[in-house]
């Protein structure tokens, strides 16, 4: 269990720690996983389980395991706008310096979620936008998210959402997929290959100590995007990488 925060609620921290252990897992959890998971006692857990069900930000499921609930999304959706806005800066220096459309997203239930854009002022550019849900084995940000987590939390992952392969490029199992990300984490950046959508290449990199797994991008069309670009754009994004983390970690 966490350690607890100097001057804080007990029960607050315990409401939080059974949200974060059942995101963790996945979105949803039996009571046995979730005492395994925890130092509090079983009570404990069951009672605070049954407050979160009748306020809506947790749900039983017909099979008695427990899920995130509707209530969070709202919740969540808030937090990513604002997450988005704080990023904003940076994302427009990226793409004034590089000229290319720049994205922020970050995992969310096994998924990576788009919550900010800066689109490149050419008019051939990629269609992500904000809001869009996508796998993460086959985008430059959904790599280097898994990259900063174990190879068993990353087979958890793709086991839960499958390995679609959109494109010949595509990455599709789970072997090749470690291989990559082994690759990531030496040269400390992603690349998504034509992996999402032909045509298009994206360098991507990693937000350090975000408080949830987080990664910006760079991308356009491989005719633009080339390797002298990725020279150029690898040192701009761990500088808007660093300033972003600065900001999300300033007290």
């Amino acid at each position: 269990m966490a350690e607890k925060a100097s001057g804080g609620v007990q029960s607050v921290e315990r409401v939080f720690e059974l949200l974060e252990l059942i995101t963790d897992a996945g979105g949803d959890v039996t009571l046995s996983e979730l005492s395994s998971s925890t130092e509090l006692p079983l009570p404990t857990i069951h009672r605070l389980l049954r407050t979160l069900v009748a306020l809506g930000y947790v749900r039983q499921l017909p099979n008695r395991r427990y899920a995130l609930g509707p209530r969070l999304i709202r919740l969540g959706e808030g937090a990513n706008k604002q997450l988005g806005a704080l990023a904003r800066p940076q994302l427009t220096q990226l793409v004034t310096k590089l000229g290319e459309t720049s994205n922020m997203a970050v995992l969310d239930s096994d998924m990576v979620i788009y919550v900010a854009q800066v689109p490149s002022q050419h008019s051939m550019r990629m269609f992500t936008e904000v809001g869009r849900r996508a796998h993460t084995h086959d985008t430059g940000v959904g790599k280097a998210i898994l990259a900063q987590l174990d190879d068993e939390v990353v087979r958890g992952i793709v086991e839960r959402t499958g390995m679609p392969t959109p494109t010949s490029h595509s990455i599709g199992t789970i072997d090749d997929l470690l291989k990559d990300l082994a690759k990531i984490r030496e040269r400390g950046y992603a690349i998504d290959e034509q992996e999402q959508e032909i045509g298009v290449r994206c360098f991507s990199m990693a937000v350090p100590n975000a408080p949830t797994p987080t990664a910006i991008s760079v991308s356009g069309p491989v005719s633009r995007v080339d390797e002298a670009f990725g020279e150029r754009a690898v040192p701009l994004l761990r500088a808007a990488a660093e300033a972003i983390s600065a900001e999300l970690n300033r007290a």
